[in-house]
């Protein structure tokens, strides 16, 4: 398995130059260079056994089984729950609707499931290598933490992560900034998630800084959270109708964890449709309807991790889209970025549309959908997993196939929606019980490269 860019120009690389690279140096993601056909697991696997199964085909060039085995073995020991991510039956509200609980990770949210692995990919590949590395990331909310605490206090990775000032819930920001590890710097940017993420980009893009620090990504354009993230939608799909074909519904901002259910529809995982749940910042939803891609002004939200105008997993399934054409794609996003919109054409708006499907979801709803989902099933949930919900319910089709609706998050990282819905603020796990009285460190940023790149450059060891 070679790695290649989703924009040409970027050299071929094996997992491990992927792993610490995180952007290709041509300013693309890179993508597997082929899709293999992904290994059978069945229902009887543990999430830890079917993992390796996965995910081998994407790293046997690079790792030894046995040490790759136990590194996936200690991530998934990190979570409360031993199906790692469980099933839940919501039957009550929609026939063969069942609820994907990916939020049983030590910071409560979906990220988990792929930083666990990634970190200890990382320090292992740091080791083997005697390197460090500088690690900058962007978040909406739930991928700071995670990474944070997959990567906290270990010695050869600085860690940076910038996130939109008052635009995180306080349970995502205090799950960020009071990790006091020395090698962890929380950057609040004066501006949306988009911002953030186009000065990582910026810094990405600086190559005597890219260079000086050995700059990495563990977002979701680095390709190994992709990779981490494939593996769950193929258990589920094994532990659901006796392996025939499912859906599933993904409530979606950066497009990261829904193409990896794509991933796995490609490796042969019997999925039928992909539905994307969005709320009031519906770029991709208004690309379903009529293949044209219109950045609009971020609007603030109650599932504030799907802010987000510019979805940068897209471009992986655009390159795919586009016959893997990387040329077609960076002219493509070269008149998106020049003039804020661009059409794609009906081969490639066809290609997408013919496995994916959305439905955008508004405040009302998404309060309304966890009203709905606690009365008549007892279950609680998060306003992202409510728009996943309601997305489900309006674009499932045929009800003979089993929907699988992704919880991205646990509700009590979200109190002030949730009980805005139900009447009532859901408690904290145990192990977080005292976040609001943990001391904070943080520093405050404009959004500008010239004040991250000093800011990084001054706060640096690696």
């Amino acid at each position: 398995m070679r790695y290649v860019s989703t924009r040409g120009d970027a050299p071929v690389l094996g997992f491990s130059d992927v792993l610490l690279a995180g952007l290709a140096a041509d300013g693309g993601l890179y993508v597997p260079d082929h899709w293999p056909t992904l290994l059978a697991v069945t229902a009887e696997m543990t999430y830890a056994e079917a993992a390796v199964e996965i995910m081998w085909p994407f790293v046997e060039e690079d790792l030894d089984r046995d040490v790759f085995e136990a590194m996936v073995v200690d991530a998934y020991a990190t979570f409360d729950s031993p199906d790692v991510t469980p099933l839940v039956d919501l039957s009550a509200l929609a026939p063969n609707l069942q609820l994907l609980e990916l939020f049983h990770g030590p910071t409560l949210a979906f990220k988990d499931v792929a930083l666990q692995l990634v970190g200890r990919l990382f320090d292992h590949e740091l080791q083997r290598r005697a390197e460090k590395v500088t690690i900058i990331g962007a978040t909406s909310g739930d991928t700071g933490s995670a990474a944070i605490e997959a990567l906290r206090d270990r010695d050869a990775i600085e860690v940076f992560i910038l996130h939109p000032a008052g635009r995180v819930s306080e349970v995502q920001r205090r799950q960020m900034t009071t990790v006091l590890s020395p090698n962890v710097h929380n950057i609040a940017v004066d501006g949306t998630f988009d911002d953030c993420q186009d000065l990582v980009k910026a810094a990405f893009g600086d190559r005597s800084l890219r260079e000086a620090l050995k700059l990495s990504a563990v977002n979701s354009i680095n390709w190994a959270r992709v990779m981490a993230q494939v593996v769950y939608y193929a258990v589920a799909a094994a532990r659901t109708n006796g392996g025939g074909r499912v859906a599933f519904s993904v409530p979606t901002g950066n497009f990261g964890n829904v193409f990896a259910g794509d991933v796995a529809r490609k490796g042969g995982v019997p999925i039928s449709r992909l539905v994307i749940g969005s709320n009031r910042n519906d770029i991709l939803i208004r690309f379903l309807e009529g293949g044209v891609l219109e950045a609009e002004q971020v609007m603030p939200t109650i599932s504030p991790s799907m802010d987000i105008q510019v979805s940068s997993n897209f471009e992986r399934l655009l390159f795919d889209a586009a016959g893997r054409d990387g040329h077609a794609v960076t002219a493509l996003l070269g008149r998106y970025r020049a003039a804020g919109k661009a059409e794609v054409g009906p081969e490639v708006w066809g290609a997408v549309t013919s496995a994916f499907t959305g439905a955008r979801v508004d405040e009302d709803e998404t309060l309304a959908t966890i009203r709905r989902v606690h009365e008549e099933t007892g279950v609680l949930v998060d306003p992202h997993t409510a728009v996943g919900i309601a997305a489900a319910l309006a674009k499932r089709g045929d009800e003979a196939i089993p929907m699988i609706s992704l919880a991205t998050a646990h509700p009590a990282k979200f109190p002030d929606a949730v009980e805005q819905a139900v009447g009532f603020r859901p408690p904290l796990p145990e192990h977080l019980a005292d976040l609001y009285e943990r001391e904070e460190r943080c520093d405050e940023l404009p959004n500008d490269l010239d004040a991250l790149r000093t800011y990084i450059l001054a706060n640096t060891t690696t």
